[in-house]
């Protein structure tokens, strides 16, 4: 038996199992401390319910995917209009170095997959979306980003990425800290007391940052969707839905052009994104619209659950077993090379310092896995050794928004490399 959901049924089905996710969260201290964002909880208690009735031959249920692009699009356009290149001026050279050694990382990340993939024999795209899509990039690339390379026939990309970003979470928030703490006792680094920058910076800065990824997705807590501080009215957000979608309109119009006289492979989630941070920077220059980023990363957090969930639950976990084993040897082959990377490549250039151990942990966090584990490794490591003001500012900075500038291009390089 089949039960097929429409689309308002299947968004009645998702916002029930993101809420189940996000108890089961609270509930579960394992899952909270990895940072598994609640909707890949739902999503994938529904994927196995679905598994497991479809197998005992009791019924099997179809959902609508219909909605699931403008979902994406809102939380890409969103998190392109909570980038300012006055942020990067904050975080000094340190930052700078530790931008360019993450863009560095997501090249390697895909050069990585390429060798393995050719070793395993899988198609290239495929090995792609272990690389630096599900691993810098997390969840949020991994559906988006494996959606563009389904369209080129690669079948199974979304489940394959969504799957390796998953895994990724819980390495990242298992190895970071220890690799921390092997570097501070080995060359028996003590933080800088004096050290002239504040840590308070970092709250007036997150106040700018889009959360990427599953950045929107591990909230301890409900939104408050009567928050005050919103100043929510419907004249209000419609003002910001509109900047939203013409972001989303004019990016559509550019991937369409691109492809069309160009034959190259842009897709709206990056079109969009891009249009977003040029209108937000001129923006803040001209100041001829008032972009409440209260609301609209409010409507990137929705959006960015909502698709994830939805995503989740139109996974097909048995033709998905097959892979596993791939899955599972391409992402400890990226878990090697992070650690090897992070220890006798970041830690040196970064000073090798007590700052750069803590960021060290930082980098393995978000690196192959999400910003909350960066900062929750780093949260471990200063409460036994001592504060990092430096890392603490220049994590969140880099992984939150400023590596979608060069991790975005790098990923569309390889995929019209291939495509």
């Amino acid at each position: 038996m089949i039960l097929k959901f429409d689309t308002a049924q299947t968004l009645t089905l998702a916002i029930v199992f993101f809420m189940i996710g996000n108890f089961l969260k609270n509930k579960i201290k394992l899952l909270n401390r990895l940072c598994i964002p609640s909707p890949i909880i739902g999503g994938i208690l529904f994927s196995l319910l679905n598994l497991i009735f479809n197998n005992l031959g009791i019924l099997k249920i179809s959902i609508s995917a219909h909605y699931t692009t403008m979902f994406i699009y809102l939380f890409f356009t969103t998190i392109g209009l909570g980038i300012s290149t006055k942020v990067i001026k904050t975080g000094g050279n340190i930052l700078i170095k530790y931008w360019v050694l993450c863009a560095v990382l997501a090249f390697s990340q895909n050069i990585l997959v390429l060798f393995v993939s050719k070793f395993i024999n899988i198609d290239p795209l495929l090995g792609l979306m272990c690389g630096s899509i599900s691993m810098e990039g997390g969840h949020g690339y991994a559906a988006a980003f494996g959606q563009t390379i389904e369209n080129l026939g690669i079948e199974h990309a979304v489940s394959f990425g969504i799957t390796a970003a998953t895994l990724g979470l819980i390495f990242g928030g298992v190895l970071g800290g220890p690799v921390a703490k092997f570097l501070i006792e080995k060359y028996r680094l003590k933080p800088n007391l004096s050290s002239n920058l504040n840590i308070n910076h970092k709250l007036s800065t997150q106040l700018h940052i889009n959360q990427h990824k599953e950045n929107h997705t591990n909230k301890n807590n409900h939104p408050n969707l009567i928050d005050k501080s919103f100043g929510l009215n419907p004249l209000h957000f419609m003002e910001q839905l509109l900047i939203i979608l013409i972001c989303i309109n004019v990016g559509e119009i550019i991937s369409k052009i691109a492809f069309k006289f160009n034959g190259f492979v842009l897709p709206v989630v990056v079109t969009c994104m891009f249009v977003a941070v040029i209108f937000r920077n001129f923006n803040d220059k001209f100041k001829f619209a008032k972009i409440d980023f209260k609301i609209t990363n409010f409507i990137g957090e929705i959006s960015l659950g909502l698709f994830l969930t939805i995503s989740l639950m139109n996974i097909d976990l048995y033709k998905l077993s097959s892979l596993l084993p791939l899955i599972l040897f391409m992402v400890v082959c990226q878990v090697v090379f992070i650690i090897l990377y992070g220890i006798f490549v970041c830690f040196r250039v970064l000073g090798k310092s007590y700052d750069a151990a803590v960021i060290i942990s930082g980098l393995i966090g978000h690196g192959i896995g999400a910003t909350p584990n960066a900062m929750a490794n780093m949260s471990t490591v200063t409460e036994k050794y001592g504060p990092s003001p430096k890392a603490i500012l220049v994590v969140p900075l880099v992984s939150s928004f400023l590596l979608d500038i060069v991790s975005v291009p790098c990923i569309l390089f390889f995929i019209n490399l291939f495509s």
